[in-house]
């Protein structure tokens, strides 16, 4: 890229949930779970703007309303072709460079965005995660791509997983696309852990940990809760028993 591309956060976010119905405006220490996630992400300071790509049905109207009320775009679309939805809302607000986020990370980390943003304008590749090999827990990374790279996908698949889960083509297809994951290091290396909401027993330790975090510093990092975690060990099995549910096999 020849000058600094428009750089957008989208947001896959949207009310219905099959495990955990309305966990996206689920109260979480005074604020809409989403909010909290919203605020945590106009931290990353080399992002231009913040989407939130929800659906066009009726009871996603108070998660676009949250959008308006929090000063971020929004595109309203298919509850089914996630990555189109994606996709109209990068084009929307003109956006280069894609960090696609799910809604329901409550404690995503700037820095680490922020880290994976660098290494793509570093390095000559199409796509940058830190999923590919897992190091870091569920719930503290994007996925960072191109918004042409994600029209030429949308021109070659119509396969429904594709659709439902935005840049699974992209990483699936290395002959095609250059990847390039990061990998955690030192005791940040923890994918046993799991961040993210998918079931109540989730949101009980995402709740726990902004009780004890937020008040001192409400824009703390994965290595303060590591902190929090040797002080109370105990607080990292309270969702031992849920599923673990890889981030991109889930429609948000």
């Amino acid at each position: 890229m020849s000058k600094k591309p428009k750089l957008g956060i989208t947001i896959e976010a949207r009310f219905s949930s099959s495990r955990l119905p309305g966990k996206v405006l689920r109260p979480l220490y005074g604020k809409p779970m989403l909010a909290q996630m919203i605020e945590r992400l106009k931290h990353v300071k080399l992002a231009d703007v913040i989407v939130l790509a929800t659906t066009d049905q009726p009871e996603d109207a108070p998660v676009a309303e949250l959008a308006k009320e929090l000063g971020i775009g929004y595109y309203r679309g298919s509850s089914d072709d996630v990555l189109d939805r994606v996709l109209k809302a990068a084009q929307k607000y003109d956006i280069d460079l894609i960090v696609e986020t799910c809604g329901d990370c409550p404690v995503i980390d700037p820095k680490i965005l922020e880290k994976q943003i660098q290494t793509f304008f570093d390095h000559d590749v199409d796509y940058v995660g830190c999923h590919l090999v897992k190091t870091f827990p569920w719930g503290l990374d994007g996925k960072l791509f191109t918004t042409k790279t994600l029209e030429e996908v949308a021109q070659i698949t119509r396969e429904p997983a594709d659709r439902e889960n935005v840049s699974l083509y992209i990483y699936e297809h290395p002959q095609k696309y250059k990847l390039l994951n990061i990998e955690a290091e030192g005791r940040c290396r923890r994918p046993d852990l799991r961040l993210v909401v998918d079931y109540l027993e989730d949101f009980n330790l995402i709740e726990t940990i902004y009780k004890r975090l937020y008040d001192k510093n409400p824009a703390f990092s994965y290595e303060d809760i590591l902190d929090l975690f040797e002080r109370e060990p105990e607080l990292q099995y309270m969702n031992r028993d849920a599923v673990n549910i890889a981030v991109a096999g889930r429609k948000q």
